[in-house]
């Protein structure tokens, strides 16, 4: 039996509802990704002609179009001029992972902030050079203790740009703002940011704030972020235990969009 002659899945969508609220398009992209999943194409195979899949489920070619640029986005698929579109083989350094587990923290409201150093020093020559001002430049440094439901969870320190006609508020040296970083909410007033993540191991001040052993395995996610003028607005990093923060992933098409 060939591939495409395969039968398909149960529970799998294989027409086009012209009833459903969700656009063609995005049906069309959701039938080609199940099949991709399930193996009916695999690696290398050559998706049909934007002609056949025009006939095969009665759609313009604008449809297909758009139903293969959502493919194409999602990494499914390549297109190769004058050969067509064929599907991508399984690239484990296409993968990337998202700081889920940490937005959840921020979520959560059992999240309370300790404050445990704010205070404004002469920015040395690496802080200088992260924030892009000249060495001596007031800085605010920051020290916080994440915990959540009363076990220390995140130690975050953080140099911030002083700025007089913004001054630091009471509620901007708590969990506010890093929360907006994360899920969205409220106002941080920074445009983009930086974020690099690596392995490193709790010194003695981490591991007695984070009430663990010194040596133990931990996760330090460093961030520069910017402001609208594209100018750096702090710098600083988070400190997690190993065992309190997972990075999870799919690489290719999941079973169901």
């Amino acid at each position: 039996m060939r591939r495409a002659d395969r039968p398909s899945r149960a529970g799998t969508r294989t027409e086009i509802d012209r009833t459903s609220f969700e656009p063609p398009y995005h049906q069309l992209a959701s039938i080609l990704r199940q099949q991709i999943a399930s193996g009916v194409l695999r690696a290398y195979d050559r998706l049909p002609s934007e002609v056949q899949l025009c006939e095969r489920y009665g759609v313009s070619p604008m449809t297909v179009r758009r139903a293969i640029g959502i493919l194409l986005d999602q990494g499914l698929v390549s297109t190769e001029q004058g050969r067509g579109t064929f599907v991508r083989p399984l690239l484990l350094s296409t993968a990337t992972f998202d700081l889920k587990e940490l937005e959840e923290l921020f979520r959560d409201e059992r999240t309370r902030v300790a404050i445990l150093e704010a205070r404004t020093l002469p920015a040395d020559e690496r802080i200088a050079r992260r924030l892009l001002v000249a060495p001596g430049t007031r800085v605010i440094f920051l020290r916080r203790l994440l915990s959540v439901a009363g076990e220390p969870a995140v130690y975050h320190r953080e140099y911030v740009i002083c700025d007089p006609e913004r001054p630091v508020i009471e509620a901007e040296l708590e969990v506010t703002t890093l929360r907006g970083l994360f899920d969205g909410s409220g106002e941080t007033g920074l445009k983009r940011g930086d974020l690099s993540i690596q392995a490193t191991v709790l010194n003695q001040e981490e591991a007695a704030l984070l009430k663990a052993a010194p040596g133990v395995a931990a996760f330090n996610i460093e961030h520069v972020f910017y402001d609208f003028d594209d100018r750096p607005a702090s710098w600083g990093w988070f400190i997690c235990r190993g065992d309190r923060l997972r990075f999870r992933t799919t690489v290719g098409a999941p079973p169901r969009a």
